[in-house]
């Protein structure tokens, strides 16, 4: 990790950690390339967390939109899920 997301996920964390109470509903958004098997990935990450997961292609169909609402427990959890799924190619956080 370079010393860029280093900074963006520490001021994440105090951002969260100032606003938020814990346990926290959040709301995950990512975008991947068009993959059955990326937006399973992404599916599989949050097996057993009772998430609500939902999935929308774009437009032109380049794309798909994942959203994932799920009760975290901490701000670090939430840190640690975005560095779990940066792993996925071409995957965008928002």
């Amino acid at each position: 990790m370079n010393q860029n997301e280093q900074d963006f996920y520490k001021r994440l964390q105090e951002e969260l950690d100032k606003s938020s109470e814990w346990p926290l509903d959040y709301l995950f958004k990512f975008i991947v390339p068009v993959s059955e098997e990326k937006v399973q990935t992404i599916k599989d990450s949050f097996q057993g967390a009772d998430a609500k997961i939902d999935v929308r292609n774009s437009s032109t169909g380049k794309f798909t939109a994942v959203s994932i609402r799920v009760i975290m427990p901490s701000s670090q959890s939430i840190i640690d899920k975005y560095l779990e799924l940066t792993q996925i190619e071409g995957i965008i956080s928002l």
